[in-house]
């Protein structure tokens, strides 16, 4: 009986549980659907307040299926914050959004959006956060310790900013990191030894700042890293041998820093390392014979270091090398024959070392070499006949080497040469003709050999030899001093060769001369003729109408803007004799200048232009419609183009005369130099800068000069410069774009056209800065950037022919003008500032602290984190 009693007691025990628990579900459900609509109202409201997508619809209902860069979860809730850049742009509406509402919200990605400001606290607390990139801003301050909250982070991008100071050490909490991503800021201060915790970092990029101190010895504890950049810092003291256990690193990058010491033996042990560059630091000691280890390299830059010592013939066991760069150390020794085995080799500089012995035959096995650079060393032998096979090579400089022989013939089959070099050797023997016809050349330079034989009158671009039967009357067959300031130019056994000027330098028989001179007369007396039918028609019908700029006269296409009355051909003629090397006052890579007197009294300055498509009828209309364009070009400090004269092969420009000639020729005059006081330059560097914004900026379409050298600013009477020589590339080719051979001149071309061939705006910012040093400087940089220059003060290079400057007003202008240059030569064109803001600094200039006593490493890294300003110019 009583266990008969006890179960209906147990029942209703069990049923009173039951609905309980039934209560207690059903109210948890109730709390969490609260929650869940709590939430969603309340990142509703963040968003509207936020005023991000105030363009768009304010039904919030359509913001996770059409309010771009708003991705939800099944519940509605927002995981990702992904708006693009093109469709809207957050700018300073960042501050605005109450970040602490999203707390499922998994990636934050805003680059490219004009954010200001500091970092909110609120992105923090965000506890689901694993994607957090706020890159190509201007965010400012010091980056939030509180960062380190974020535990979920997997990805960290905060490049391109503004930030400052030490980099904090509680990042080290984010455990789960793969990828951090610092570069280009102004962080400071060392690298702490805290984030080499960071286990399953893969990648560390914290390039372009101004950090200190050596790498730290833990860097070895990072054993899943990939990826480490640290280049463009202040960094100093050795590698730490510690890289060595970094078994999955596959790129190492610390170049443009101080480091100094020996390349450590463990390099050998990254042997999935593809890209390793140490480029520009202090390294000294021998290249480690285990680098041939590392089979897998396809880049090993070693340049601008003190590494002494012979190249390890190992490095010919890296056969998927592309590009190889030992350039500006001090190796010796021969290069080694391994380089033979080296099949996939692009690129390979060795330039500026103390390398001795001759080039071995095996450099012909690189059949897929683009560039080959080995000046500036002690190389002696012949040219090696194997050179031809290198079908792909474009660049090939062997000058200030001991070289002898002759130039080999073979070269004629490197079809794609663009810049060929042989100066200052020792060769000897004929230039092969077949080399005055490569299809791509644009760049040539045979000085100061041994070379003899005859050179044609008439030859191509880039020789810069274009001489006539005529033009050469009365020259000496045999006075190698016609080819002064060309690329034939220190050769004394060569001649122009006359063989085909024979009738001018035999005694003319009386036949001869009757037949000479009804050559002359005849054609004076048609003309003659002519131009009294002309000018009575045009007197009849100059009253009623205004003559035109363009005049046909003899078949000559004639054309003169901003300028006072007709000038015929002849006239030009008549005012150079025929071009007489008399009046020929410069040359250049697209022709030579000479100085004429128009009958009027004006003196204009002639370019005669070289170009054999100029006898195709079709060009005229082609030059004409460029010329219109060029002559519209209105600045004080860009020298006028009045026309142009076109007339059979004959072809020049007709430019404003300037009394001083170029800024090359007065800093290579002590006289000229002397004249040119700092206020001066000064002067003269800012007109450049102010002449290129507006070619840039200010014309349309714009304009890239393409080849700014001292050789092309001029100087007036009062030293004002005056930029010359813009556009004649393009007008020579009106067609090309910008990826076209080699522009530029050599010692003034930025180190990017050694990759790649696109002609940019940021190529003249280079190329500005290079003539901007070489005026504070007296001559030509050279290789006075290289790393170990760095120590050097800005004092200490500026012009010796004239007093220091004293003046606060002269010292703070020049210390101006000397961070700008570095910024202009940075190597990256990225970080070059445009002509625009370089021109407007100069409006406002800031003082520096330092004065002359500045060094060129300070220099250096006021250049990296110059604002590069607003780029304008299209591509």
């Amino acid at each position: 009986m009583a266990s008969i009693d006890y179960e209906p007691k147990l029942l209703a025990i069990l049923s009173i549980s039951f609905f309980l628990s039934c209560i207690f579900v059903s109210s948890t459900g109730l709390v969490a659907a609260l929650d869940d609509s709590a939430l969603l109202a309340s990142e509703v409201k963040a968003l509207l307040e936020s005023g991000w997508w105030s363009q768009y619809s304010n039904l919030t209902s359509h913001r996770c299926k059409y309010w771009p860069g708003i991705f939800c979860n099944r519940a509605g809730s927002i995981t990702k914050i992904y708006p693009p850049p093109e469709f809207l742009k957050v700018g300073n509406k960042f501050g605005k959004m109450n970040f602490s509402c999203f707390s499922n919200l998994v990636r934050l990605h805003l680059p490219n959006h004009e954010l200001n400001g500091s970092i909110p606290p609120q992105i923090s607390i965000l506890p689901q956060l694993r994607y957090l990139n706020l890159s190509s801003n201007n965010l400012a301050g010091e980056l939030p310790s509180s960062l380190g909250n974020l535990s979920r982070l997997v990805e960290l991008d905060f490049s391109s900013n503004n930030f400052i100071n030490s980099i904090p050490p509680e990042l080290s909490n984010l455990k789960n990191l793969v990828t951090l991503t610092l570069s280009d800021n102004s962080f400071s201060g060392p690298i702490p030894s805290a984030l080499c915790h960071l286990e399953n970092l893969r990648h560390l990029f914290m390039d372009h700042n101004s950090l200190e101190g050596a790498l730290p010895r833990e860097i070895g504890n990072m054993r899943n890293l990939e990826s480490l950049d640290v280049s463009y810092n202040t960094l100093n003291g050795p590698i730490p041998r510690t890289l060595g256990r970094l078994a999955k690193l596959r790129s190492l990058i610390l170049s443009r820093n101080a480091i100094n010491g020996f390349i450590p033996l463990e390099i050998g042990n990254l042997t999935n390392l593809k890209d390793l560059q140490l480029i520009s630091n202090i390294l000294v000691g021998s290249i480690p014979s285990t680098i041939g280890f590392l089979s897998d390299l396809t880049n090993l830059d070693l340049s601008y270091n003190v590494i002494n010592g012979s190249i390890p013939s190992q490095i010919g066991n890296l056969t998927n090398l592309e590009h190889l760069d030992l350039s500006s150390n001090i190796l010796a020794g021969s290069i080694p024959s391994t380089f033979g085995f080296l099949s996939n080799l692009i690129l390979l500089h060795l330039f500026d070392n103390q390398i001795n012995g001759s080039i071995s035959l095996e450099i012909g096995n690189l059949t897929n070499l683009c560039r080959l650079f080995l000046k500036g060393n002690k190389i002696s032998g012949s040219i090696p006949i194997s050179l031809g096979d290198l079908r792909n090579l474009a660049f090939l400089d062997l000058s200030n080497n001991q070289i002898n022989g002759s130039i080999a013939s073979s070269l004629k089959n490197c079809k794609y040469l663009t810049y060929l070099d042989l100066s200052y050797n020792n060769l000897s023997g004929q230039i092969p003709s077949q080399l005055h016809n490569l299809p791509s050349l644009s760049y040539v330079n045979f000085r100061y050999n041994n070379l003899s034989g005859f050179v044609p009158l008439q030859l191509p671009q880039p020789f810069d030899v274009s001489f006539t039967c005529d033009s050469l009357h009365g020259q000496r067959t045999n006075s190698p001093e016609i080819f002064q300031a060309t690329v034939f130019e220190g050769n004394k056994d060569l001649h122009p060769d006359f063989s085909r000027c024979s009738s001018i330098y035999s005694p003319p028989s009386k036949d001869n001369r009757i037949i000479h001179s009804i050559k002359i007369f005849l054609p004076i007396t048609t003309i003659s003729l002519c131009l009294l039918c002309l000018g009575c028609c045009y007197l009849s019908r100059c009253k009623a109408t205004q003559p035109e700029a363009t005049s046909l006269k003899n078949g000559d296409l004639f054309s003169i803007w901003n300028y006072d009355g007709r000038i015929a051909y002849e006239d030009i003629i008549a005012a150079t004799e025929n071009f007489d090397l008399r009046y020929c006052i410069g040359s250049g890579g697209y022709g030579s200048v000479y100085r004429a007197q128009l009958p009027s009294g004006k003196l204009v300055a002639l370019k005669k232009l070289h170009h054999r498509e100029a006898e195709e009828p079709a060009f005229d209309k082609s030059l004409k419609n460029e010329v219109e364009l060029l002559t519209q070009i209105r600045h004080r400090s860009i020298v006028k183009l009045y026309g142009f004269c076109l007339h059979q092969r004959c072809m020049f420009l007709v430019y404003e005369y300037m009394e001083k000639g170029s800024l090359f020729c007065a800093l290579r005059n002590d006289v000229g130099a002397v004249e040119l006081k700092w206020m001066k330059r000064a002067h003269i560097i800012k007109d450049i800068a102010h002449a290129l914004s507006y070619l840039h900026h200010d014309c349309n379409p714009p304009i890239v000069h393409r080849d700014i050298s001292s050789s092309n600013v001029l100087l007036n009477s009062e030293f004002k410069s005056f930029v010359a020589d813009f556009g004649v590339a393009r007008l020579l080719d009106p067609d090309s774009s910008n990826h076209t051979v080699l522009a530029g001149t050599y010692g003034y071309i930025a180190p990017e056209l050694a990759y790649t061939m696109a002609v940019t705006e940021k190529c003249d910012v280079y190329s500005f800065g290079v003539v901007a040093l070489e005026t504070l400087m007296g001559r030509h940089p050279g290789d006075i950037l290289s790393s170990s220059a760095q120590a050097i003060t800005l004092k200490e290079v500026l012009d010796p022919r004239l007093p220091p400057p004293t003046n606060e007003i002269v010292i703070q202008n020049i210390c101006t003008i000397a961070s700008l240059i570095f910024s202009c030569l940075h190597s990256n064109p990225k970080y070059r500032p445009s002509m625009k803001f370089v021109s407007q600094e100069f409006l406002s200039p800031k003082r520096l602290l330092g004065g002359l006593e500045i060094s060129f490493l300070e220099l250096r890294n006021l250049g990296m984190h110059t604002n590069v300003g607003e780029i304008t110019v299209p591509r």
